[in-house]
């Protein structure tokens, strides 16, 4: 596959078509690459593609399977998913909400304005990074759990949260040779 997967992926997909199936050790991948195949997969079938196999990453960085994204489909991950669908993302809960995204959004404006005055490079990453955090956790939370304006109790220091939001997608994308080979 090589060190960029997607770039290896799409040059498959250019080769044998928008819809394909791989195997990664002993687990088989079906891999849609274009809008209709994405619909077969996600719409048409999508409970024949729902569940992801075991891996070390979803019993260790969420709690032996337990989140939203690692459970296997089944009466817990309905009623995950229904929360998620009545208590944070339905159009009533967003619109309730929406006055949060925008305060982020200007107190980050603000961040960024004397930096652009003085011509200084800027990584957007770290303030969006920060942004969508101070978001979710005041969608989830009802208060900031990072940076100025968040409980002293709770706060963390916001190189303490982004080291651990890196750590966790390292640690969800590294491969774990016996998830591929599970005898080993």
């Amino acid at each position: 596959i090589g060190p960029l997967p997607h770039h290896s992926i799409h040059a498959l997909s250019a080769r044998y078509g928008p819809l394909m199936s791989l195997r990664f050790g002993s687990f088989p991948i079906v891999v849609g690459s274009s809008l209709e195949a994405a619909e077969f997969i996600l719409r048409t079938h999508d409970l024949a593609f729902l569940d992801r196999p075991r891996m070390a990453c979803g019993k260790y960085t969420v709690y032996n399977f337990s989140g939203m994204l690692w459970s296997h489909y089944g009466p817990y991950w309905r009623q995950l998913r229904k929360l998620w669908l009545t208590e944070l993302l339905s159009a009533r809960q967003l619109r309730l909400t929406e006055h949060i995204r925008g305060e982020e959004v200007r107190a980050m404006l603000r961040d960024l304005h004397p930096s652009t005055s003085t011509g200084r490079t800027v990584v957007l990453k770290d303030h969006l990074l920060m942004v969508t955090l101070n978001v979710i956790s005041r969608m989830v939370l009802g208060k900031r759990y990072v940076g100025e304006g968040a409980s002293s109790a709770s706060a963390a220091k916001p190189e303490e949260f982004r080291w651990m939001i890196e750590e966790i997608f390292f640690l969800n994308g590294a491969p774990h040779i016996g998830d591929m080979i599970p005898w080993l």
